[in-house]
């Protein structure tokens, strides 16, 4: 491992997982540097390799989240808002020259960031137990309970997945499921356990760990805009009101389409609705449809109603037929 290598961390804000896996490998693919992705997910049941659904008690869908197979190890996990989720995508070094990542030893160093946090921010009853993966407080005591989960991949000594610590989630997510497979032991977050913490404070002692245990050369931060904070220009934001609306001057007439549904735009119509015709006039809401279909004209989508051309300009539904 080159000692220069730059240690690019980036926090994303909120991202839907397909996009973020789709982000991992991308910069697996493309890039020689180390990053650490730093985000939270719309809400996600993911299945690792081994998962299966038998440890997801109830549709994803009834509560609005999505249920994804990835690549990673470990069971089924649920990522939502209000659980940090990060994504190591490191070079690792074997124990000799040439030799292949230590899984074992990357899971303990990934561990090892998350303790570390945790006892940063007062939660000193937290560490590893036993036979179950991930981090967990009080791991000795009568009442172990997980806060973070940790599933991750190797490839050709590259890192990708990794961890997820509950900050402030809502909880009765991980009711519709074990949780990692496991019945036995329960999960909690850093608010369940009485540390109030905003995300902003935890992605900073999360970066700042991750930059002095991982990095191997510069250290370079990018972080979206953060909700709330004085520089968004948005006076909505900044708790100010809705503020006044900008004059907004009337349309010259020709600039105004004239609504015209004469006898030849019904007849029209009626057919469309009589034969079950799609056509692009309808679907795109093209403003001139009033001229085109008194003249008797109109332009069908022979496909349904859908395409896949994704125009900007248009407003068909482009999803995948």
């Amino acid at each position: 491992m080159g000692t220069d290598r730059p240690f690019r961390i980036r926090w994303l804000g909120r991202v839907r997982y397909n996009d973020a896996l789709a982000l991992q490998h991308g910069v697996v693919a493309h890039s020689a540097d180390d990053y650490l992705l730093l985000l939270e997910h719309h809400a996600v049941y993911t299945l690792g390799r081994r998962a299966t659904t038998e440890h997801l008690l109830a549709p994803p869908e009834e509560v609005g989240a999505e249920l994804v197979r990835t690549d990673r190890g470990g069971d089924i996990t649920f990522h939502g808002p209000g659980q940090l989720v990060g994504y190591p995508l490191l070079h690792l070094e074997g124990k000799g020259q040439g030799s292949m990542a230590d899984p074992v030893a990357y899971v303990r160093s990934v561990e090892d960031l998350i303790i570390g946090v945790c006892q940063d921010l007062g939660l000193s009853e937290v560490g590893r137990f036993d036979g179950y993966p991930g981090v967990w407080v009080d791991p000795t005591g009568q009442n172990p309970r997980k806060i973070a989960a940790i599933g991750v991949r190797l490839s050709r000594s590259r890192s990708m997945h990794g961890f997820a610590l509950n900050v402030d989630p809502d909880m009765s997510f991980f009711e519709r499921m074990v949780p990692c497979g496991i019945s036995d032991y329960g999960v909690t977050s850093l608010s369940a356990e009485g540390i109030e913490a905003t995300m902003e404070q935890v992605v900073d002692l999360v970066a700042q760990r991750a930059a002095t245990q991982w990095a191997q050369g510069p250290v370079e931060r990018t972080d979206v805009a953060w909700a709330g904070r004085p520089i968004d220009v948005a006076a909505f934001t900044r708790g100010e009101g809705p503020g006044e609306p900008p004059p907004v001057e009337r349309k010259p007439d020709w600039m105004k389409v004239k609504l015209n549904t004469g006898p030849e735009y019904r007849r029209l119509k009626a057919l469309m609705a009589e034969q079950d015709l799609v056509t692009v006039c309808e679907e795109a809401r093209c403003p001139n449809i009033f001229d085109c279909w008194n003249d008797g004209t109109a332009t069908f989508m022979i496909n349904g109603e859908r395409c896949t051309r994704a125009c900007g300009f248009c407003l068909v539904d482009t999803r995948k037929p």
